[in-house]
């Protein structure tokens, strides 16, 4: 068995969800997912089949996001897990409704930070073992950096005054 470290290739500030499914109809039970939840929804994913003809299946509503999804899905090839790469969304937006799709197995991560994906390979072929999330933990939060935050969510609306 090998142990491998792969990167997640995004733009820096792009958030994404890594997760592994059973099931080839994932990519169309996602998708529709994906659009009933945030109307006007732009996103891209892609999921690696893990039988059969073993080939990264694809969808969303943005090329980009899609052709981003397919490369990643490639680079980590690992059987039946899923990436989705969101344009005007938050993962806080639509990761229950991907929680909740029946086939869904586990969500790994789903950040906008710079992640690295470990896997485990052998002759059978790939396997997540896990995600490192971002960056080591610097300290613990001060009075000032709590205030900060709290700012921070009512900047961008998640919290009312």
């Amino acid at each position: 068995m090998n142990l491998l470290t792969i990167p997640i290739e995004k733009p820096a500030d792009m958030n994404f969800i890594l997760g592994q499914s059973h099931f080839i109809k994932t990519v169309e039970d996602l998708h529709e997912a994906m659009v009933t939840t945030v109307p006007g929804i732009k996103f891209g994913l892609a999921f690696c089949e893990a039988s059969g003809p073993a080939l990264v299946r694809a969808s969303g509503t943005d090329p980009e996001l899609v052709e981003l999804a397919k490369r990643n899905a490639l680079a980590l090839s690992a059987g039946h897990a899923f990436i989705i790469f969101l344009g005007n969304a938050f993962p806080i937006n639509v990761l229950n409704v991907v929680k909740m799709t029946p086939e869904v197995c586990r969500v790994f991560c789903a950040t906008a930070n710079p992640v690295q994906v470990i896997l485990a390979e052998t002759e059978q072929g790939r396997g997540i073992l896990g995600v490192v999330d971002g960056v080591l933990t610097k300290g613990i939060e001060s009075d000032e950096d709590i205030a900060k935050r709290k700012g921070f969510l009512r900047l961008i609306g998640y919290k009312a005054d």
